[in-house]
């Protein structure tokens, strides 16, 4: 790699990990839920045979995992024989920074989560961890989840039947109410026991009074990825980044039905499997949008698949023309692949305001529209007469991309070729990730030609699903966005829970 490629992939990379909030931060309150895929969330847990600074850990190693959620987070911490919960609205450090008494905080297991709603509501009482309690009021179980149940509406009512109550209206409390309910089983009876009852994408970390696991789905859709700080510290994260963050250092992913979980017997993690042979189907929208580009999952470097996918996508449709750009913040480094394929320059010259936030308030459609000029705005001097490719990581309503292109022309672009590296999105997600209705998603109601006419470019192509298959090196993944193909079935539960 030359010098002035390494130079642009370390400021990207910087420019990434420095970010505060990750891309719902650029949205309007109005925009919420106008345009694109929405993060997930990320779990946390680490373990060790001796007391850390749990405190400290978990609040890195959720900072690391902020990208996947900014609504809410918490952590859970087992000391001494108990369990300490703190979860509240806002942003890792906002909340850790308001806790009293960090010492409270400090043992020697703890697991975290931070929250984006994929389903149920935004209410406090669906922050996690969640947490279940004895008859004597004290906490014996605590979980966090990343993902969505499609049968959970059918297993809450069957749990209430039997007098079960609940507390929230996610579906991640119906995975801790079955494991509360089975642990005379023991904790890894009651967990295999949970795991052949629930249905649908889950990647869960947990604690009790004196053990800790983790476990993934049968076909490993939302990552899970296994760390180890010292030889009796383990760590489990939603990504690779976090270990980084934690100075961990990343052993494997978690296996799809896989279960790792302390025992009173056996000193470290334990590893069981709870249905061999399974097929990973892991979501590739990590790949291409929700993953941090510094994180690696199922040994696959997220930043080399980026740059891959504008690769392909240059030798896929190539173009004349005298730079290219790429839309902040995932689609920079595919734009640095198509530019080193096609000899064509990159110019980062879209300026990203990462200071607007999330409740820029205005009441008028026309200020609206205006308002995206406050977060990406380009330089002129850079782009005006000049034929430009701008290369973004997906399009799904279409809306931002049509205002961006509104940006360029006013800018007095001559051409623009719009490329997106994802192959169009077609169908909504209901295994963990807030994507719109199918009636809402632009390619799924419109031909590509019909696209390039609304959006006003003079070129527009998606990366193929061979390419990304060629680029990702196997099928083994969840395709089901780009495809309405899914690994499991939807069930009655589609948009209910989480």
């Amino acid at each position: 790699m030359k010098n002035s490629e390494q130079l642009q992939k370390s400021n990207y990379l910087q420019q990434f990990q420095n970010r505060p909030y990750g891309r719902n931060l650029f949205r309007t309150e109005e925009e919420e839920n106008t345009d694109g895929p929405e993060e997930e969330c990320g779990i946390f847990g680490l373990y060790s045979e001796h007391d850390v600074d749990t405190f400290s850990l978990s609040q890195f190693g959720l900072f690391a995992l902020q990208h996947r959620g900014q609504e809410a987070c918490g952590i859970s911490v087992a000391k001494n024989g108990k369990i300490f919960n703190i979860k509240d609205e806002g942003l890792v450090l906002d909340v850790f920074k308001d806790i009293e008494n960090p010492e409270n905080f400090m043992g020697n297991s703890v697991i975290g989560h931070t929250r984006y709603t994929t389903a149920g509501d935004k209410k406090k009482y669906n922050f996690q961890p969640f947490f279940a309690k004895n008859e004597y009021d004290q906490i014996i179980l605590s979980i966090a989840h990343n993902g969505n149940l499609t049968n959970a509406k059918q297993l809450k009512k069957e749990l209430e039947e039997e007098g079960v109550v609940f507390k929230a209206t996610s579906d991640s409390e119906v995975i801790l109410r079955l494991i509360q309910k089975n642990l005379d089983l023991g904790l890894r009876g009651a967990i295999k026991e949970t795991m052949e009852k629930i249905q649908g994408a889950y990647s869960v970390v947990g604690i009790t009074r004196n053990k800790f696991f983790a476990f993934r789905d049968f076909h490993g859709i939302r990552p899970l990825v296994l760390g180890m700080m010292d030889d009796k510290t383990f760590t489990v994260a939603s990504e690779s980044a976090a270990l980084d963050g934690i100075g961990a250092k990343y052993v494997r992913d978690i296996k799809p039905g896989e279960i790792v979980y302390t025992s009173d017997h056996e000193k470290g993690l334990q590893s069981f499997m709870v249905k061999e042979n399974c097929e990973l189907r892991i979501c590739s929208f990590e790949y291409i949008y929700f993953a941090r580009p510094d994180s690696q999952l199922e040994n696959i470097n997220v930043y080399d698949i980026r740059e891959k996918s504008g690769e392909k996508i240059w030798e896929q449709a190539p173009v004349d023309a005298d730079i290219v750009i790429g839309v902040p913040d995932s689609g920079v480094p595919a734009a640095i692949g198509f530019s080193r394929a096609s000899g064509i320059p990159f110019r980062p010259v879209l300026v990203k305001n990462r200071y607007i936030g999330r409740s820029f308030i205005v009441p008028t459609q026309e200020m609206r529209e205006r308002i995206v000029n406050l977060k990406l705005n380009p330089i002129i001097s850079e782009i005006r007469g000049k034929r430009v490719v701008i290369i973004d990581d997906s399009i799904v309503r279409g809306t931002t991309s049509k205002r961006l292109v509104k940006i360029m022309k006013d800018a007095g672009v001559k051409e623009i070729h719009f490329r997106s590296v994802s192959p169009p999105i077609i169908a909504p997600c209901f295994l963990g990730i807030d994507t719109p209705s199918k009636d809402d998603l632009i390619s799924a109601n419109m031909t590509k030609e019909e696209l390039r006419k609304y959006l006003g470019v003079d070129s527009l192509e998606f990366l193929s699903m061979e390419n990304l298959k060629i680029i990702l090196g196997s099928s083994n993944h969840c395709f089901g966005c780009f495809t309405e193909k899914y690994p499991v079935e939807k069930g009655e539960d589609e948009g209910l829970f989480q």
